[in-house]
Formats: structure tokens, sequence, C-alpha cells
């Protein structure tokens, strides 16, 4: 016997013992009852091993056991002897086949269902409850079980519902023998069921709709009425307690706006609910939600079209404050404000189940939309998927996968010694103790010292990320905005914090606190504001010109439609503040952004953004992601829209914050464009394809020139771009119900283009486009076929578009069509051309521009004698002169640097090289973070302070005037080195060598 129980339980020693000798007794007293009759029972009362000693310790510690065993020794018996995974599985089955009829076919009666349920349940319960008393089980197997029973029960509940329905005339089910198949009956199983971490004496949460279109339906006007009888039976059944005990105490509030909804309403109902009216709290409800009866796969496809609901497009931190108002909700009405371990409830309390369960959902709500891989269901598996993501570090989900478990065993053995659903800890010695030889601790001292570390840990990680109490007194004194007057201590604090002129500061703060902007008009807005104040203060205190950056910022604050969302954003993310003050005191132009557009900054709380390059790579699935789902033209190009916004913007931050350099910033901005406009072309052709079909043979390329050719767009660049096409030479027209002819069908492909790209809508527009470096300029057609482009490259295009040619890159279209288009770029720039013509073009447009478009200041990077213009047409004369002089050349789209480079080390004196490289680094820099921060030129006396630092920063110059002497002597060198290379020979005395002072 010994060995037999071994084999089956391998219990060596005894995890737990009993809290009192009189509870042995009893315990023992009941075995030896439960021996009478029961062989293999008797032989465990007979043996001395560690699995009876354990046997007695468990009934000893749960009244619920010691019953259950007692009334049902065939339960043990069978246990003694089977195989437990078996033994579970086998309860399952039962419970999944419990609505089966007998032979003659006819539904069961309720109460035949409700009897077997509950022996299966009780028998799986009490196998369950020895399996992790006994240590054969964790919590997570457990869970588990538990989880999988439940979804049985429902599921064989709904069939027998279905079935008797059926027989009655109700509904019209398609198979007898399978009830819910096609039935489009949706059950969810929520919270703990859905991620199947069902606790040992749990409720669950079910929803239930059904689709009125499956056709079980006999009479849609009853509908309602029918599904709401036999939702009521589904309660009866499952929770009702008889002789047998019950299987599960059910929940149906969880459907939408349950005080004046049927028990069940029809799917597009739902849908159109959570989508018009959805609260926050439900869209933390549904992570978890999963079809467990009924139809499954129109559950499932109910879930997937509930998506953007839950998880959204972006950030809503408002949603987060929410979730995080009802935890403080629960901890005031409960009264669970101090830890304790007597009488604490280790599910609401503070350190308990839900922080941990909220830490999770909060961030998977923040992020679930961006990052698909946070949308699990289940808590640790979640915990493990966020450190992936980078969003918390691994440290902290080690201890809060320990921590939830350890809960949820003692959670489990409160539970376990009457069944009861009950989270709360005994609050007498003796009942403790029970729960801590449950748990194996020596004593309640033990138990209580584990129990405080677990529950410290949770709150301090949970207070990290949540948990920011206002603080109107700060250590520097009071800050007091109520009332008509000035608070001379405030007025002393704001002095003491950096500010120079106090009063307009506190009139400034005085007018958020009385609701005067549409940001600050609501109640909750205030409140989030108020709490963020005196952190907001010492940041913006911290920052130059103090007083300026708190004024941009109200200026900020008072063109918004709405404040909650930004208000609950800072104040849930305290790094941002020192963000936002940077933006304010540097970059009107990203304030700007903002202000129109605050989702923008959603992007910001990723936690890798600055450790992450913005490569193509990185973009590419974010767009992608973003884009997907879609289901109309608009819906695309407006998405478009918002992704290529919020990803300029956060590339902008990465710039504005030193994270990348001005000439990454290029690329990213570049590559990012790439991106988009392939996405806009691919949407496009899809949307004229709709209405006028293909053209036999047809195809395009989208030729990037200028700065998006050669990978230098800054953040305010348009686009220049060329379109080519070719066909089938035989077609005459498009195959769709509107034909047209090749010149009107790629020349409607392109025009829809530029308008996808640049038309003004409520998302804004895309980019500017500038089609004027096509064959011809504005006088040519907007789209041009591939040989008409290449006979015009040829024996048409001057000097100064073969200039531009050198920049040309093809970034998307079909592949044959951009081969065809590198081989005519390549032929161009590989052409030996006269040199002296070519020095004489470049010079004659180097004047021409000097004349019609002279430099503002020595600030304008571009255009000064010896700025970026010069550096460029440095690079492209290389590039055109090059097979000329015997070497080897460039490749079109190639960036100024890159090209320097490769044909200067050639073509070039070495320091002359070095000099302009040096120059077009410095001038690149100032230009990306000018362009970033602000609109039009840069003139320091009128600059915010907080730019005029980050150009020296771009420079690493001490100051300004520093600074100004190294772009003066850099300029004048890189004019010296034009005049140099271009033509060996003394400027006009029209192109002048500086600015004028």
């Amino acid at each position: 016997m010994q060995e037999q129980v071994q084999k089956c339980w391998a219990i060596e020693t005894t995890p737990i013992r009993p809290a009192t000798q009189a509870d042995a007794k009893t315990a023992l007293s009941v075995l030896k009852d439960m021996a009478k009759g029961h062989d293999r029972v008797a032989s465990l009362l007979a043996s001395e091993t560690p699995f009876k000693t354990f046997i007695v310790s468990a009934f000893a510690l749960s009244p619920f056991l010691r019953d259950t065993g007692g009334s049902r020794p065939a339960i043990l018996e069978e246990l003694l002897s089977t195989d437990l995974a078996t033994f579970l599985a086998e309860r399952v089955r039962r419970a999944r086949d419990a609505w089966k009829p007998n032979e003659g076919g006819a539904a069961l009666a309720d109460t035949e269902i409700m009897a077997r349920l509950r022996r299966a349940k009780r028998e799986l319960a009490f196998a369950v409850a020895l399996a992790d008393l006994s240590r054969h089980f964790d919590g997570r197997e457990t869970t588990r079980w538990l989880s999988e029973f439940a979804g049985a029960a429902v599921s064989a509940t709904i069939d027998h519902l279905l079935l008797s329905a059926h027989e009655g005339g109700k509904l019209n089910v398609k198979d007898v023998a399978n009830p819910s198949a096609g039935s489009g009956v949706v059950v969810l199983g929520m919270g703990k069921l859905g991620a199947f971490e069902l606790n040992y004496s749990s409720d669950i949460d079910l929803v239930v709709f059904y689709d009125p279109q499956s056709g079980i339906i006999v009479d849609r006007d009853d509908a309602s009425e029918t599904f709401g009888r036999l939702l009521r039976r589904l309660i009866r059944i499952l929770q009702e307690r008889s002789g047998d005990g019950y299987v599960f105490r059910t929940d149906l509030r969880l459907r939408p706006d349950p005080g004046s909804t049927p028990l069940a309403i029809p799917v597009e109902a739902a849908m159109l609910y959570y989508e018009g009216r959805g609260q926050n709290w439900e869209r933390a409800a549904f992570i978890k939600a999963r079809p467990v009866a009924g139809d499954i796969e129109a559950g499932e496809r109910f879930l997937r079209e509930l998506v953007p609901f839950v998880f959204r497009k972006y950030l809503d931190y408002a949603a987060i404050a929410d979730i995080h108002s009802i935890k403080r909700q629960i901890h005031a009405h409960k009264g669970h404000g101090e830890i304790a371990v007597k009488g604490h409830n280790i599910k609401l309390g503070r350190g308990g189940i839900r922080e941990i369960e909220f830490f999770v959902q909060t961030q998977q709500l923040i992020a679930g939309g961006r990052m698909p891989e946070l949308r699990q269901r289940a808590t640790e598996p979640m915990l493990r998927a966020l450190v992936e993501a980078g969003w918390i570090d691994e440290e902290t989900a080690d201890e809060l996968v320990e921590a939830y478990w350890f809960l949820r065993d003692v959670e489990h053995r409160i539970q376990m010694v009457r069944d009861e659903q009950t989270h709360v800890l005994p609050e007498t010695e003796a009942e403790l103790k029970r729960i801590a030889y449950m748990l194996g601790f020596e004593d309640t001292t033990a138990f209580s010292k584990a129990l405080s570390r677990v529950l410290k840990t949770v709150e301090r990680r949970y207070a990290q990320l949540f948990e920011q109490e206002a603080k109107l007194s700060t250590e520097t004194g009071n800050l007091v905005f109520t009332g008509q007057r000035d608070d001379p201590d405030t007025l002393e604090t704001l002095k003491k914090l950096g500010f120079q002129r106090p009063s307009d500061i506190s009139h400034t703060i005085r007018t958020w606190h009385y609701g005067r902007y549409r940001a600050t008009q609501s109640v909750e807005a205030r409140e989030r504001l108020t709490e963020l104040t005196p952190e907001l203060l010492r940041v913006f205190g911290e920052s130059r010109r103090a007083d300026e950056a708190l004024l941009r910022f109200d200026n900020f604050i008072s063109g918004l439609p709405a404040g909650i969302q930004l208000f609950s954003l800072l104040g849930n993310n305290p790094g941002l503040l020192s963000l936002i003050v940077n933006v304010m005191s540097s970059a009107p132009r990203l304030a700007e952004i903002i202000a129109a557009r605050p989702h923008v900054f959603d992007g910001m709380l990723d936690p890798g953004l600055l450790a992450e390059l913005p490569t193509r790579d990185y973009l590419a699935p974010r767009i992608a992601n973003f884009v997907g789902g879609a289901r109309h033209y608009e819906e695309v190009l407006d998405r478009l829209r918002i992704i290529a916004a919020e990803q300029r913007f956060l590339i902008g931050i990465r710039l504005l914050t030193g994270a990348i350099s001005g000439a990454q910033a290029g690329r990213a901005f570049t590559d990012l464009a790439d991106l988009i406009i392939a996405a806009a072309v691919k949407a496009v052709e899809d949307e004229v394809r709709s209405a006028h079909g293909d053209f036999p043979g047809g195809r395009i390329a989208v030729v990037g020139m200028g700065k998006l050719g050669s990978h230098e767009l800054t953040a305010g660049s348009d686009v220049d771009l060329i379109l080519l096409y070719d066909y089938d030479e035989a077609a005459t027209e498009s195959d769709g119900a509107k034909p047209l002819d090749p010149t009107r069908y790629f020349t409607r492909v392109t025009q829809r283009l530029i308008a996808a790209l640049s038309a003004p809508t409520a998302e804004g527009i895309l980019f500017e486009v500038d089609m004027r470096l096509r064959p011809s300029g504005n006088k040519g057609p907007v789209a041009t076929r591939i040989n008409a482009f290449a006979k015009y490259q040829r024996e048409e295009a001057w000097t100064w578009e073969h200039l531009a040619l050198t920049r040309a890159r093809c970034i998307c279209g079909d592949d044959r069509l951009i081969a065809e288009a590198n081989a005519i770029f390549a032929e161009i720039l590989g052409r030996k051309r006269d040199i002296v013509r070519v020095s004489a073009d470049v010079i004659s447009m180097r004047e021409m521009i000097d004349s019609e478009k002279p430099p503002s200041d020595i600030w304008d990077f571009k255009l000064i004698p010896g700025g970026l213009v010069d550096i460029e047409f440095i690079s492209q004369y290389l590039a055109l002169v090059a097979p000329a002089k015997g070497v080897q050349p460039l490749i079109a789209g190639t960036n100024t640097g890159d090209a320097l480079k490769l044909l200067g080390d050639a073509l070039m004196n070495p320091n002359d090289l070095d000099v302009t490289l040096e120059a077009l680094h410095l001038f690149t820099e100032l230009s990306q973070i000018v362009r970033l921060c602000i609109e039009g030129e840069f003139e320091p006396k009128e600059a915010p302070a907080g730019l005029i630092d980050l150009v020296c920063r771009a420079g690493d110059y001490p100051d300004l005037k520093t600074l100004e002497g190294d772009v003066r002597r850099l300029s004048k060198a890189v004019r010296r080195v034009f005049q140099s290379v271009v033509s060996g020979l003394v400027l006009s005395p029209n192109v002048r060598c500086g600015p004028e002072s």
C-alpha cells in the first residue's frame, strides 16, 4: 500500500500540520469512518506513511475537505489508485458531457444536469485541494484545472439550455448533437476565468450575447425574452445550492449597462455600446475576456472586432487615471489604508492581488494598441512580456511573479477552509494559525513576516507606477492659488523656485484653477492639474527663463480642447515633465504640434524610445501595425497622417534630447517618409483600381529627389517627387467599370497621390509635395512614362537637372520599373561631360541663387556663402565630372557626406575635403535642431532660451559667440573650397564671400 500511495502522490514529507490536537483527532476519526468498506482507505489508515499524515493534517485544517471526504469516501478511494491528472481530466470530461441526453434522446431535466455537474465539481475540488496542499500542484496548475472545469461546466449548461429551447420550439439549433455549433451565442468568460486563473472558491463572471442573424431564433421579437429565461436558468443550474453543493456562483453584471439591459443582448447592440459608450473599466475587463462556451468561433470574432475598443491605437492616460481611481475608491470605501496581516484583504487590500493585476492591465491599456504582444490574458506571462517589451525590468517582474503566486496560495487556503468566496485573512490568532500551517509556515509570526514582505514589495512596485499623491506644500514652501489675491508665502516660494515674475505666474495658475480654459473646465482635469502643479513649478523653475517657458506652457494648454488626457499622462509619468519643459523652453514648433495633436506625445512612454535608433526596421512594423485593419481609403490615409505625425515628433524628441545626431535624424525622417509614401501609394493604387480597374502591364515607380532622395530630410522638409510609369504597348485603356486611357490613368494615380500626401484634413497633412523636378518642370505632365523620362534626360535636360539627378532615389514601386529607372540614372551620371561647361553652369546657378535668395545673416546655414548650398554644389559637381576625370561614377541617391567621401579622395585636396566635411557636419546639426524647434529663421535675440542652449550643444560649443566664430570660419573656408573645386578661378564679383555686416 505504501508503494502504491507513493507512486500516486510521491509524498515523502508532510508540508502541513494540524493547528490543534483536537482537530487532528477529529480528522483521524473521520478517516477511520471512511475506511469502512473502502479497502484502499483502510490500507492508508493502517499505514504509517507521510501521505496518511498529510491527509489527517488536511482534514484537520479544512472542515470542507473533512466533510467532503467523510460524506463521499469513494472520492479518496479512487484517488488512491488513479493517476491524478487522469482523475481530474475525467471530471472535466464528465462536466463537459453532463448535458448529453440519456438513451431516449430528450434533453435532461435541469435537476439532472445540476446533479451531474455538482458531483464532478465536488470531486475535482477535493482532488485539487489535496494536490495543492501537498505541493503536487503549484498555483498555476490549480488555477488551470479549476478554469478548465468551469469552462466545461458552462459549455455543458449552454448546450443543455439550447437543446431544451430547441425542443420547446423557441430555438432551432443546427445540430442537436452539438447545439452550440453555429448558434451565434457568444459566452465570454471574464476576469480570472478568461485568463485561466480561477481561484479555489471563485465565482465566475460571464457576458452573453446572441447573433439574431445566426438562424437559430424562431421568433426575433421573442429573442430577448427567450435568452433572458435561458440565462436565469443558467444561473440557477450553476449557482443554486443543493444537497450536492453548488457549481459556481455566477455573475452577469459585466454586460453593457447591466442596470437597464436584458441578461443577454444582440452582438450588434453590444458592439455599438462599446464603441459609443464603453467605459474605461470595461476596457480593462475585456483584456482577459475569452470565449468559454457557446459558439466559440462567434466569440472569437466578437473579441477581434472589439480590439480597437480595448486596445486603442494611441494612448489614453485618462483611462489609466480612471482605473487607478477605482483602486483608490476600493481603499476608501473598504478601509484598506494600512497593511496589517490579521483581517487583511489579500485581493483588494494594499499590496494585494488586485494591485498586481492593475499594474499589468494599466500598462496593457497604455501599450497594447501598438504592441500586440502585450494583449495576453494571464498575469505571469504578461509580466514576462512587459520585460521583453522593455516596459519593466526583470527584477520587477520576478518580484511581482513571486508575490502574485504567493498571494494566490494564501487566497486559496483562505477559501479551502470552508469553501467560501472570501479573500480576508482571519482576525483571530487561532484561525490565522490555521492559514499559516496550511501554507507550511512554522507559526503565525513567520507567516506574517513573509506576507508583510510580499505586500510591501507589491505596494512599492505599484506605487512607483501609479501612486503619486498631491503635495500642495513643498520643501521649498507653500503653494496656495485660491482666492483673488496673491498669497505672500506663495510668491516667495515661486521666487525660490526660479521665477522672476512670481505675481504673473501666480495669476496664471489661478486661471487654470478657475477653469477658464477648455482644458481645465472639468473637475477631473482641475484635480489632476492641481496634483501636478507643485512638480510642474519645480521643474519649470529649473529651466532658463522659467517664466517664459511656463507662460508658453500656459499658452499651450489654453488651446487644448481638453486637458485631462495630458494632465493624467504627466501625472503618471513624472520623467516626462522634464521633457515637456525642454520642449516649452526650446522648441515652440514642437509645442504647437503637441497642442494641435496631443496624442503624438503618447509615444514618449515607450521605455526604449531613447535607446533605440528610429531605423527603417524599427519604423516599418509600427506603421504597418497602426495602419493595419483600416477598413477604407480615407481611414488608411488618416491613420497614416496620425502615425506620421507621431513618429516625426518622436524622431524630433530623440534629436532634442541628444539621443540621435542631426545626420541620424535626417536618415530617420527620410526612412519615415519612404514608408509613409509607399503605404500611401498602395492605398491610392487600390482606390484607383476600384474605380478604373487595372491598366494592362501597368506599373509605377516613385522617385524621391532632393533631400528625400539623399536621406537628408529635416522636420519641416517638403518632399520632391517624380512618378514614372509604364504599361503594355498594345493596351489602350484600363479594364475597370470606368476605363481610362494610359495618360489619364497614370495622371489620375499621380493626382490622387499628391492629394493623399498634401491635402489638409482634421489629422493634418502628410507632406507638402513638390513635383517641379519632373521633366519640363511645372509645364510637363505630372506623371512621366519611363521611355519619355529616359529620352528627356538624354536629350533635353539641363545641367541643373542632372545635378538634381545625383540625389534621385526610387523609394517604392514595381521592381522591374525601379531597375529601369536606376539604369537610366546610372547611364546619365556615367557620362563623360564637358568639365568647363559644367563648371560654368554651376557657377551661374550659384550666382543666381545668391542674387535671388540672399542669406538673411550668418545663421542662415543653407544660403550663406560657404553654407549647405555650396557644399551640396561641390558634391553634385564632383558627381557630374567624375567620369570625365576617370573616377567611378556616383550611385544616384547617395547622401552629401558619403558622396564627398567617395569622390573627394580622388578629386579634392585632403584638407579641403576635411574642412568641407567638418562644415557639413556642423551645419547639418544646427539646421536639424533649428528646423525642429522653430518655424522661420533662427534669430538669437528672439529665440527661446532653451533653443540657444540646444544650438550650442549641437555643435558642442560653450556659448553662442564661440559658435558664431566657427560658423564664420568654416563658411569662409568652404567658399574657398567651392572656388577651388568648381572653377579653379577667383569667383566673379557678384558672388559674395560672406554675409553683409
